[in-house]
């Protein structure tokens, strides 16, 4: 066992770690950034379409109107400040972004270049808005790159490769993480006076998924063992349009460039179901919809998929048909703003959707829930919202909740750097006040142990197999649309397959340098926490909203379900018994502060009503 003290300890290096790394180091701190993967190879870099901010730079635009869709697209679960600190904040963070070299498109005026997303409107809901910053389709890439550029040049410490696998709490409080280096299998302490998660989400659950095969949500599922709740799990967004059966994303800047959903019959058919903004509706609306053409037979060749349609003969068409005239695009524009999407498909599909329709269908994408924080990334650990001390969360890990039900598009990208920064700089000043705790005489014990049990399995069943099951199960049970029934099939069977993961597990792999076949085993147990937490939250939840869509209880109840869910675990990890709590009441101040000033309730903005598009 070998021991590292750093006064604070970032957990992933993704945008949400790497911001706040850079903030705290910047803050005096001495920071170390434990990742799993090297940083540019983080999950942040396949964030493609673009980062939201009120700029303006093209359309009139305003953070308040940025703050109403953030609000309006998580279906009135968002909690109302954080969506204001978002967009309030989203400005400065891109610009500050700019100003360390991040590579956006420019407009002529060589302002920051903008562009429609799903959900971004003006004034209200009136019209849609062109607010999503971009570089091409890979802005997520420049960000990384950008970020970890500026923590080099700003000395952080970094350890990649190093697995984190534990948690270590002393008295209430973090004392720091377990890792394991993968190239020798080592166990590692971080030892800090404070620790950020920033690892990421857990879409490998689901089979069908836009998530890396790293995306196993480790850092959730240590917090949640450790007895921190997670809040909202059961809001998971599946985004439209995936690549078919690959699950490989086609960014909503694709139908912010003019690209059209088509059906088998040609039918352009989000004008049914979003008469207002069709295609660029919020994604669980667009997800849904897609599922709707299959089931009443409209998918292409019955199987499952629709066509998104960029051809420029085809957007032109519909441009002439909105009125649309100043647009006009060619083969050439849809080669320089689009360049990853256009090879993802020519290299993977076979298919050029500059002269042919994309195959897609709706892709588990991106969880709303998490560990629960405050807008100052600081995790809290009950209904009253008390603070852990020394314990940070920010980007997809946590839960803000500034999602709500279902995430606004660009809004991940904005997540990361504005809530990276302020914990960044909440972590700075808590580190130099803040006393080291004494660790543990064995840190390592207790995951050592689990390890052990993996690696001297003698069953007959490997994690792939589990895996394949798990995901499959979750596909079928706790996807886009659920019942009472199928969530409780669902639930039976990840028991299941806990069961065979304790009792009958395999591997082959029994050395120690870069046993993948050990550490996707470890991850499996993550994943099969996180599933289940995921399917008993949402078997909870009797009503509708957002990305958690029952068809047994088809409508959204205000009244009693305006609440987060909190879900506990109580520490065995064999066979876990969940607690749940909905004391947490959603956060509504913008619309009591409405209420407050007199505001007419037909004139309230704020007040939650039916999602119209």
């Amino acid at each position: 066992m070998k021991i590292h003290k750093h006064e604070a300890i970032i957990v992933g290096a993704g945008g949400a770690g790497l911001m706040a790394a850079l903030y705290a180091s910047k803050g005096g701190a001495d920071v170390a950034v434990v990742s799993k993967l090297y940083p540019t190879r983080s999950h942040t870099g396949a964030a493609q379409g673009g980062i939201g901010a009120a700029l303006g730079n093209l359309d009139e635009d305003q953070p308040i109107y940025h703050t109403y869709d953030t609000i309006k697209g998580g279906d009135y679960l968002t909690d109302q400040a954080a969506a204001k600190v978002l967009a309030e904040n989203a400005i400065e963070a891109v610009i500050e972004l700019e100003h360390m070299g991040l590579p956006f498109d420019r407009t002529d005026e060589k302002r920051i270049s903008q562009r429609r997303f799903g959900g971004h409107t003006r004034n209200f809901g009136e019209e849609l808005v062109r607010r999503a910053c971009h570089a091409a389709d890979r802005t997520g890439h420049m960000i990384l790159q950008t970020l970890y550029q500026q923590c080099i040049k700003n000395e952080v410490n970094f350890f990649d490769e190093f697995q984190v696998v534990d948690m270590i709490v002393v008295d209430g409080a973090v004392a720091g993480v377990v890792a394991i280096e993968m190239g020798t299998g080592e166990y590692h302490v971080f030892h800090g006076k404070a620790v950020l998660f920033a690892s990421g989400g857990w879409g490998r659950c689901w089979s069908v998924t836009s998530n890396a095969h790293s995306m196993t949500g480790d850092g959730a599922a240590i917090a949640l063992r450790r007895g921190i709740p997670m809040q909202d799990m059961e809001f998971f967004q599946f985004h439209p349009t995936g690549i078919y059966r690959m699950g490989i994303l086609i960014t909503e800047g694709v139908r912010g460039e003019g690209g059209v959903l088509i059906n088998s019959q040609g039918e352009r058919f989000m004008e049914k179901y979003a008469p207002s903004v069709k295609d660029l509706a919020s994604r669980d609306v667009v997800s849904r919809a897609i599922y709707l053409e299959t089931r009443a037979g409209r998918s292409i060749k019955d199987r499952g998929y629709v066509h998104l349609d960029i051809r420029p003969k085809t957007v032109n068409r519909f441009f002439a048909e909105e009125g649309r005239k100043d647009d006009f695009i060619d083969d050439g524009y849809v080669e320089r703003k689009l360049p990853d999407i256009l090879d993802f498909c020519r290299t993977y599909l076979g298919v050029d959707p500059v002269h042919e329709p994309m195959p897609v269908q709706p892709t588990a994408h991106y969880a709303m829930g998490g560990i629960p924080t405050n807008v100052d990334a600081e995790v809290i650990i009950d209904a009253a919202g008390t603070v852990m001390p020394g314990l940070y969360a920010a980007g997809e890990t946590a839960c803000v909740s500034v999602h709500g039900a279902n995430r606004l598009g660009t809004n991940s990208l904005v997540d990361l750097i504005v809530f990276g920064r302020r914990g960044g700089m909440q972590v700075a000043d808590f580190v130099k006040q803040a006393d080291w705790k004494p660790l543990p005489a064995d840190p390592t014990e207790e995951i050592r142990a689990e390890f052990e049990r993996i690696r001297n399995g003698t069953g007959k069943t490997r994690a792939g197999e589990l895996r394949a099951k798990m995901q499959e199960s979750m596909m079928d049970n706790v996807g886009v649309f659920r019942t009472e029934e199928t969530m409780q099939q669902g639930i039976d069977e990840l028991a299941e397959l806990r069961e065979r993961f304790h009792n009958d597990i395999a591997i082959d792999d029994k050395g120690k340098i870069f046993n993948t076949d050990l550490l996707e085993a470890w991850e499996l147990g993550c994943l099969l926490d996180l599933a289940d937490v995921t399917a008993r939250s949402a078997i909870s939840r009797k009503e509708s909203r957002g990305a958690h869509s029952r068809e047994d209880f088809k409508k959204r109840d205000d009244e009693n379900w305006m609440v987060h869910t909190l879900a506990y675990h109580d520490g065995n990890l064999q066979t876990p018994t969940y607690t749940m709590n909905f004391e947490r009441k959603v956060d509504l101040s913008l619309w009591e502060e409405e209420k407050a000033n007199g505001v007419p309730e037909d004139k309230q903005k704020f007040r939650p009503k039916e999602r119209v598009y």
